[in-house]
């Protein structure tokens, strides 16, 4: 593995910490088809399963569905504790080293998991589960990001996201097939799907051992020839192979080192601002506003489940049964609308960088926006006239279609990328777990939230999710500046701006930029004084060697 460099490099990378994001797919997509296995059901108290014929099976009825609903929604409460731990270990220990406690998380709790025998232990091995995901969900976006090139940044994680929903799919015709052995109520069919989330993690740790640790990390670590060594292998250019073997010369890869090296010193002047408190209410972060990243990272996440992807999973089915498919069809269906989801994401890989953040953003919450509110009023014209339910509910599952690809192109893989991207490289693995810790609020909330909302209001309930989606489109035009295309130290100069306005931010970026380029030194923003230039790490070297 030492061998490879350039984009062998960036595949590999790219390869095992897909390993990663497949697995936090596949244990998100599991959970939905546990809750419709009968033995699981009446192992945890749940409720009850009836045979309802050969052609669909024993199908379980749920008379404890806050019970069922607590079960899922504990686990964010895991990886709500496991991203603010692994916020800290990210930053002090390493990317590669946090990555590998997470998976050691991970292993416990689904060997817990597919081994309880009641509610209590299933609720504790859910909650060990979400520990292991939050540290990984929390450092291997940030691994990602700052290991790509800031041209591929987006579609280096989105591709990544691909494997996530990939993740989904499998676990979902996992459990699709499992109901088909023996009559359906065997333990099989809730405990080896569990079971399995083990295999994808014992891979990416076996991976893990010949990766290379975050060049952006080292040099926050002062070991800045390792650093530099490893940047040259991520941009290493095949056709400059001979180039590099008669000179040394390694431009690119030597530039971007000395901007990372110009930022953390920079960064280092705001220690004050590394703990989750101080970085909350912005204290000791001076001109860096880290506070604003903060609500940023914690508030986009928080409304990508509110665009409404957690209520379409929930209804979804409703929409298909009442449309007047079997249960048996209903879940080909949602199958189906999972392979869409899929192939949706790939999408995203080659627009997220070249459109920008802010754009999919945009063109995804009307879409969004549009497919709901359709999709609710399909599903109302079912109940008032059941004679036309076929062709409703035609119509009602198509928009759910729609939605499901529109947000798979957009709104899943952006407002992960984002808090990767917008931090400085002291907090940036902190940073990240803000994103989390929004992730989980949003989900755990409306996980919660979403059958009472259903209970009471029915189909309405697309109608509140389609109209925020419309509302977070000035929302992200005010706040979000955009981060595509710009490298990820270019970031402090991005929010140096009093004003949190994207047009204050973009003039002040513009300004700071050309003093830049005019001979100034980043470091002077954290006194707001005119810029300097700063001499390059091989020119202070050079120096100190001439000392001696």
């Amino acid at each position: 593995m030492s061998d490879l460099k350039g984009k062998k490099l960036y595949y590999v990378i790219n390869a095992v910490a897909g390993l990663a994001i497949f697995f936090f797919g596949y244990d998100q997509g599991m959970m939905g088809g546990v809750n419709t296995s009968p033995d699981y059901v009446e192992t945890m108290g749940l409720g009850y399963s009836k045979y309802e014929g050969e052609s669909e099976g024993y199908v379980v009825t749920i008379t404890q569905s806050a019970r069922q609903g607590g079960i899922v929604s504990i686990y964010y409460l895991g990886t709500l504790i496991g991203c603010i731990i692994a916020g800290v270990t990210g930053d002090r220990l390493g990317r590669l080293k946090t990555m590998m406690i997470g998976c050691f998380w991970v292993l416990l709790g689904a060997a817990l998991q597919c081994s309880s025998q009641n509610l209590a232990w299933m609720l504790c091995a859910r909650v060990i589960n979400g520990i292991g995901t939050g540290y990984l969900n929390a450092i291997v976006p940030v691994w990602s990001a700052e290991v790509a090139t800031h041209t591929s940044r987006g579609a280096f994680i989105a591709l990544e996201f691909t494997l996530n929903i990939f993740g989904v799919v499998v676990a979902y015709w996992i459990e699709f097939g499992l109901g088909f052995v023996g009559d359906g109520r065997s333990q099989v069919r809730w405990r080896f799907p569990i079971a399995f989330q083990i295999v994808p993690v014992l891979g990416f740790m076996l991976a893990l051992r010949w990766m290379p640790e975050s060049p952006r990390w080292l040099v926050k670590e002062g070991r800045l020839e390792e650093a530099q060594s490893v940047l040259r292998r991520l941009r290493w250019v095949e056709s400059n192979e001979l180039t590099e073997k008669e000179s040394g010369a390694h431009t690119a890869a030597d530039t971007e080192f000395d901007s990372i090296v110009e930022v953390v010193k920079l960064e280092k002047k705001h220690a004050k601002m590394n703990s989750y408190w101080n970085m909350f209410w912005g204290i000791g972060s001076g001109e860096l506003h880290i506070a604003r990243r903060v609500q940023l990272s914690i508030w986009l996440q928080i409304i990508q489940e509110w665009v409404g992807i957690a209520a379409i999973t929930v209804y979804a089915p409703t929409i298909f049964a009442q449309a007047g498919y079997g249960a048996r069809k209903s879940q080909w269906l949602s199958g189906l609308n999972d392979i869409t989801y899929m192939l949706a994401t790939l999408l995203a890989v080659v627009t997220i960088d070249r459109w920008g953040r802010r754009v999919g953003l945009w063109w995804g919450a009307v879409g969004q926006g549009i497919a709901l509110i359709l999709a609710g009023a399909f599903s109302r014209l079912m109940k008032d006239h059941p004679d036309k339910s076929v062709q409703y509910g035609g119509a009602a599952a198509f928009f759910v279609f729609l939605y499901t690809a529109i947000f798979g192109a957009t709104w899943l893989t952006i407002p992960w990328v984002y808090p990767t991207e917008t931090f400085p490289l002291e907090v940036r693995a902190k940073g990240n777990a803000w994103g989390v810790v929004g992730w989980s609020i949003g989900n755990g909330w409306l996980m919660m939230l979403n059958p009472v909302m259903f209970d009471a209001i029915g189909e309405n309930t697309l109608h509140i999710f389609g109209a925020i989606n419309f509302l977070s489109i000035p929302i992200v035009w005010a706040f979000y500046p955009e981060t595509a295309n710009r490298t990820l130290e270019e970031m402090d100069l991005l929010f140096a701006s009093k004003s949190p306005f994207t047009w204050d931010e973009e003039a002040h970026f513009k300004k700071l930029k050309e003093g830049l380029a005019a001979g100034g030194k980043m470091q002077d923003l954290a006194q707001g004084e005119g810029l300097e230039r700063t001499p390059s790490v091989e020119s202070h070297r050079n120096d100190t060697n001439e000392k001696s």
